[in-house]
């Protein structure tokens, strides 16, 4: 699981029980996962939902068990208000980030790329997505769309009215359908895409992957300030292409890559010296590459090195 350092609770329950967890413990473990699910969607950051469940679980345990009706309800709504708190401080951070900010990815359970809705929530484009709503919006989307919860359970969670929430969740809603990828993405889609990049990167010829290039593509790429990376958006396929065609030769002089299962969908990850240095995911609209992320910061890279279970 996830964060298992610092969010795990301890194998006593909250009342100090040695024979076991005690029915807070239980029902958080029950939830975590999903739990996770709810704070990595609604900041796009692993570290930083961890951190929400540490605060999440210190508040379950205060809570009156004997008085709450629906405990995976109310688990939710502690989760949505501390990430909206950290989601808040994250947009601050964010503006004094150096150079592009991606999502932090994860190397995804097979079981999230079987249920098709729960992947697309969870890819980097609409992760990317889900940046240009305003924390409410974004939590009130994810909630509704991705997790199916009732407009008086959102409300309770953002604190707003459900008239309000349903007028919120219709913009959201609206904003997220303009700029979503086009059209069902599919898994041999990606992989087409990424085998492409995957032989141009081993061979030097870019032709195959200029074949399956919008005209308007855009490459991101996150070194945090710490590695180097494209330090803003490149966009068009000329240069776009002569970006790759500068720096694929040295990829493959300096190590390898490989394909995985990120964030639900195929991308590549490049180890050098045995360690993770880049992962490569793309967005595809109508069958084209119109997306090419690479996120090389080394703190947002940690969770490639295990599975992380997602769950709605």
């Amino acid at each position: 699981m996830p964060g298992t350092a610092r969010t795990t609770p301890d194998d006593r329950g909250p009342g100090g029980d040695l024979d076991g967890p005690g029915p807070a413990t239980e029902t958080f473990l029950a939830h975590r996962n999903l739990l996770f699910t709810v704070a990595y969607e609604m900041l796009g950051s692993a570290a930083d939902a961890e951190d929400v469940l540490q605060e999440t679980w210190l508040r379950w345990t205060g809570v009156d068990l004997d008085a709450v009706r629906d405990q995976r309800a109310y688990l939710v709504r502690i989760t949505t208000r501390q990430a909206l708190v950290r989601l808040r401080t994250l947009r601050r951070r964010k503006e004094s980030y150096v150079g592009s900010w991606l999502p932090e990815p994860l190397l995804t359970t097979p079981d999230v790329a079987e249920d098709v809705e729960l992947a697309d929530s969870v890819s980097m484009a609409m992760l990317l997505v889900l940046e240009t709503l305003t924390p409410t919006e974004r939590a009130v989307f994810v909630l509704r769309e991705v997790f199916d919860l009732a407009y008086d359970e959102i409300a309770e969670a953002v604190e707003k009215s459900p008239a309000a929430v349903r007028q919120i969740a219709h913009r959201a809603r609206a904003h997220v359908a303009a700029r979503r990828p086009r059209g069902d993405v599919s898994a041999s889609q990606a992989r087409h895409a990424l085998d492409a990049f995957q032989r141009a990167v081993e061979t030097g010829d870019l032709q195959q992957l200029l074949d399956i290039l919008a005209p308007d593509v855009v490459l991101l790429g996150d070194g945090g300030g710490v590695k180097q990376a494209v330090p803003r958006p490149v966009v068009g396929i000329e240069k776009v292409s002569r970006v790759l065609a500068a720096g694929l030769g040295r990829v493959a002089a300096l190590g390898s890559l490989r394909p995985a299962q990120v964030n639900g969908h195929p991308a590549l990850i490049f180890r050098q010296d045995g360690e993770i240095d880049t992962v490569v995911a793309v967005r595809i609209d109508d069958g084209l590459v119109t997306g090419l992320y690479a996120v090389r910061n080394p703190a947002k890279l940690s969770h490639l090195e295990r599975e992380t279970s997602l769950r709605r």
